[in-house]
């Protein structure tokens, strides 16, 4: 006794030794084993098929520390292995063949939770199928979503007795229940999720046998047709049911009420319709959450309501409830947590005061819906306190609107929404120095006017403030860098904020997202606010009055994503540093007094997606290095660059807008022109381009506006321009450029703070912040003799050509005529045309504005262009036409004499002269394509009466001059001092000419 007393410790070293080998101080070996062959297993199969496959990291590392695993503390053995998209990128169909085999798992024999979804696994190595599974006799939770299985899989995984939890939506069952019957072996499984596989209605009788199944997702199946009520009661042991975009009858409410023990019932986007029945579900008297969003309910809500008094959640949003909110039964279901009745035609009082009664309401979405006077007597003091409350978009019956007085009584709120409600009065600094940990606070688009204040300690909990779209005045606080030092997103666009920015600004080292555009800020960029903000990703400055040098090359801003800072006054040459910011997508420098050439840094930016420097002062030629294929919006405009067309954007098949105008471009347009096949904007105006119209450019079928005017173009226009239909077609790339910066709040403290099953329901819009960028395409487009600028959905829908001001000679293509008839405008103005107009022309119903004017256009006005009836402006002015003006008709009755004038053979009104008058009527027929067939002399006759007075009077001349010296040597000197005239004229208007070119 005394030797094992005094060797106790002995057992305690060898089971210490025991477990430091195997486990307790790290993996077990035989399991660190089994990880490495997976991974060998996963890296061959990846190998094969050129895919970049997971890596287990560091190997020499405790296997337990690695990213996938998960051990008991205690005894070291591996419990979890996550295998998520281990052999996918995004979605299951870009997985590669991954063939499952059970033997690599089964070494682990305490393994509890495995999770192989979204693999694409289309199958199995033969003899080791999930059947070998059933020596794990602790495995509990089974991820199988987003594969390839069939029913096939049903029977092997019968055998997994230990099993609680199994997914597998979004396979291939394909609507199969075949091997659904021997589930019932799983006598401990209590969560099924078979989501997304296409079954019909009798799924829910082949899951009768399921005894102990408490949970069971549908969602998004077709499950349309009669559903019995025998087959619901049978799954009494129910607790949560969701069918979430599901085709389902609608009868299921009225007889789900058999379904004793459901406390969760979803059934959102499920194409519901009609009111809500007043039996069945109303008879669940343990339903604590239930979703009816997104249907087609209308009507009232049924007074059986009331009976739901354990209801904590309940979303009626996006449907087309249309009752006085006050009559309905919400007010008696006490226990509500979350209320959602957002997007429905509920009148709902101003005061609110029908939630009176609701203490527990911590979520209240009252979006979209109609708000209406409520007297000032009926003021009162909520018995709750919300965390998250949001009325925006309401239509509002009220003049001079403020915010909800119950907020006056508001302590706890992390999320405030009020944003588009038109609510007038002074900037509500109340709700941010109530609500001292309020971390969203979005007030945008309504009246709000005074300056914005904050309060005077300091918040770390605000994140996001959205003050746009207001009347706000005054400069930006000082503090407000100090106050929110953990601010991410600040938004003050379109108020009347002026001054500078705040150096304060530099200790928002979180801040990701800024907005100050239209406003009146002056002033150059603190450089305190430049390398302290280290994580800005979107900065917009737009419109606005900043002057200075625009960043120094040190600048710390390597995150930026999006870069606005159009029509300001920033000066000097454009920054080389922007090249390092690698992952930058949009820079707008459009508007300011940038000078110097651009810099070929730009050409490392391979995500660049939108680039505006127009109007500017740049100059030299466009770097040909600019070999991104992923640029879709290129815009030069209004500056002084030189040189070619850059063949830079040769086979860019993203490129939708191309706008080099009003430089000093020459040269031809390159023949690979035809290969930007998306290119919806081409605008060349006001250079120095000659030489034909390639007919590469009839290639470009989506075009929307063709802009080559005020150049040097010479020949024929390419009868196949017809290729080009202007088709306002669906499937066209969006000219609407950028919607970036979506923020996901979710991961905010705020979901610290309330219950995570009430914290899953909030909706996308309001647990996401919108990343506002705007960087919409914007083109300016002469129609109508004036320049319009078009962008957004109205430039979706402008379509429209202009080759005016050129050397364009020969017809004009009858095929023009047949480009489609959603063309807007047309101009051939100032070229040398000849030949009639064509009579096809009719055929462009929604052409608004055409042009011919001063060409060398002949023949008759085809009167069939009058069925052009959404003509606004018609020009045929100084060409050779003849004949009748059209019939003044449609909108040709609208046009005056300048739509005619400098063609004296025209006759008709509006103009002056009287075709009764210049001619006796003919009978004579006409050809509208063009042709002559009916004068008003006989040409014949005019050209020997010409020719013999012109001989007469030159014999004269002669005849005069030899008979009388005096008057032939006056003649003599007038010829000279002609000649010379004409010399001098020559030479100094030349050296005009050569200079300025030179110049």
């Amino acid at each position: 006794m005394e030797l094992l007393g005094r060797y106790w410790w002995w057992p305690v070293v060898l089971v210490l030794v025991h477990f430091g080998m195997n486990g307790c101080f790290g993996c077990w070996e035989q399991e660190r084993i089994a990880l490495l062959q997976l991974e060998a297993s996963i890296v061959n199969c990846a190998y094969e098929h050129n895919f970049s496959h997971w890596d287990l990291g560091n190997k020499e590392s405790d296997c337990c520390e690695w990213e996938i695993v998960k051990c008991n503390i205690t005894t070291g053995r591996v419990i979890q292995l996550t295998l998520y998209r281990t052999m996918s990128y995004f979605s299951r169909e870009s997985a590669i063949d991954w063939y499952f085999n059970a033997s690599l798992f089964l070494p682990f024999e305490d393994l509890q939770y495995l999770d192989l979804s979204w693999n694409g696994i289309h199958g199995w190595v033969p003899n080791e199928g999930f059947e070998r599974f059933s020596a794990l006799s602790k495995l509990e939770v089974l991820q199988l979503d987003g594969n390839y299985f069939n029913s096939s899989i049903l029977s092997s995984l019968s055998g997994i007795a230990s099993l609680k939890e199994l997914y597998m939506g979004r396979n291939d069952f394909n609507g199969s229940i075949q091997g659904f019957e021997r589930f019932s072996l799983l006598s401990k499984l209590e969560v099924l999720h078979l989501d997304d596989n296409n079954f019909n209605n009798s799924i829910l009788q082949s899951l009768n046998g399921i005894a102990s199944l408490k949970e069971l997702d549908l969602s998004n199946n077709n499950l349309n047709g009669s559903i019995h009520i025998k087959e619901l009661s049978e799954l009494s042991n129910l607790e949560q049911l969701k069918l979430l975009f599901t085709l389902i009858d609608k009868s299921l409410l009225r007889k789900i009420g058999v379904m004793t023990s459901l406390n969760v019932l979803a059934m959102s986007y499920c194409e519901l319709n009609g009111t809500l029945p007043d039996r069945g579900w109303c008879e669940l008297k343990k339903l604590q959450e239930i979703d009816l969003s997104g249907n087609n309910f209308e009507g009232r809500l049924p007074s059986c309501m009331a009976n739901l008094t354990s209801l904590r959640i309940l979303d009626l949003s996006y449907n087309y409830f249309n009752e006085n909110i006050v009559q309905s039964p919400l007010s008696s279901l006490t226990s509500l947590e979350y209320l959602s009745f957002s997007n429905n035609n509920f009148t709902i009082p101003s005061t609110l005061s029908f939630l009176s009664n609701l203490s527990n309401l911590k979520i209240l979405l009252s979006d979209n819906n109609i708000l209406a006077l409520e007297p000032d007597s009926l003021t009162w003091i909520p018995t709750f306190q919300l965390k998250v409350f949001s009325l925006s978009s309401c239509s509002i019956k009220i003049h001079n609107r403020t915010p909800p007085r119950f907020l006056h009584y508001q302590y706890d709120l992390r999320i405030i929404k009020l944003s588009h409600n038109k609510l007038v009065g002074q900037f509500p600094y109340w709700l941010l120095e109530n609500n001292t940990r309020l971390e969203i606070f979005i007030v945008n688009n309504n009246s709000f006017t005074g300056p914005f204040m904050v309060p005077s300690d300091i918040r770390p909990n605000m994140l996001s403030i959205d003050i746009s779209d207001n009347y706000l005045h005054g400069p930006i606080p000082t503090n407000l860098g100090i106050i929110f030092p953990n601010l991410e997103f600040l938004k003050m666009s379109r108020n009347e904020f002026e001054g500078n920015i705040p150096s304060s600004f530099g200790n928002l080292g979180f801040l990701w997202s800024l907005d100050l555009s239209e406003n009146n800020f002056s002033g150059t960029i603190p450089m305190h606010f430049i390398m302290g903000c280290g994580n800005l990703e979107i900065l917009i400055l737009s419109n606005n009055s900043f002057s200075g040098q625009i960043f120094p090359a040190n600048s710390n801003w390597t995150n930026l994503a999006s870069l606005h800072l159009d029509n300001n006054h920033f000066s000097g040459t454009l920054p080389t540093w922007v090249g390092n910011v690698t992952y930058i997508e949009d820079i707008v420098m459009a508007k300011n007094h940038f000078e110097g050439p651009i810099p070929i840094e730009l050409c490392k930016l391979v995500y660049l997606d939108f680039i505006d420097l127009s109007d500017n002062n740049l100059f030299g030629s466009v770097p040909s290095c600019f070999n991104s294929s992923i640029i879709r919006f290129f815009q030069l405009n209004k500056n002084c660059l030189s040189g070619p067309i850059p063949s830079s954007f040769q086979n860019n098949s993203n490129l939708l807008a191309l706008n080099l105008r009003d430089n000093h471009l020459t040269g031809n347009i390159p023949n690979w022109i035809g290969s930007l096949s998306s290119l919806r904007i081409l605008l060349l105006k006001a250079n120095h381009l000659g030489g034909q119209i390639p007919i590469q450019v009839c290639l470009l079928q989506n075009l929307n506006i063709l802009d080559l005017s005020d150049n040097k173009f010479s020949g024929l226009i390419p009868h196949c321009l017809s290729n080009v239909t202007f088709d306002a077609s669906a499937d066209k790339t969006s000219l609407r450029s950028l919607s970036s910066g979506a923020y996901d709040l979710r991961s905010t403290s705020l979901y610290l703070n309330i219950k995570s099953d009430i914290i899953k329901y909030l909706p996308h819009d309001l647990s996401t912040v919108d990343g506002f960028l705007d960087a919409e395409e914007e083109v300016e487009f002469t129609t109508k003799t004036r320049t319009y600028s078009y962008k957004g959905d109205i430039l979706e829908y402008m379509f429209g050509i202009d080759l005016s001001c050129n050397n364009l000679a020969g017809k004009i293509p009858l095929e023009l005529g047949r480009m489609g008839s959603n063309i807007r405008a047309l101009n051939l103005s100032h070229n040398n045309l000849s030949g009639p107009i064509p009579v096809t022309f009719s055929n462009l119903k929604q052409i608004e504005s055409l042009d011919l004017s001063y060409n060398n256009l002949n023949g008759k006005i085809p009167p069939q262009l009058t069925e052009m009836t959404s003509l606004a402006v018609f020009s045929v002015a100084h060409n050779n036409l003849s004949g009748t003006t059209p019939e003044r008709k449609n909108q040709f009755g609208t046009f005056d004499e300048s739509s005619y004038d400098g063609n004296p053979l025209l006759c008709g009104p509006p103009l002056q002269n009287s075709c009764t008058k210049m001619r006796p009527s003919s009978t004579m027929p006409v050809d509208y394509e063009g042709e002559e067939g009916d004068i008003f002399m006989d040409m014949g006759v005019f050209y020997i009466s010409f020719v013999v007075v012109y001989i007469t009077v030159l014999l004269g001349i002669v005849v005069v001059l030899y008979i009388n010296p005096y008057w032939r040597r006056s003649w003599f000197n007038l010829i000279e001092v002609c000649i010379d005239t004409c010399y001098c004229f020559f030479v100094v208007h030349y050296h005009k000419l050569v200079n300025f070119s030179l110049a």
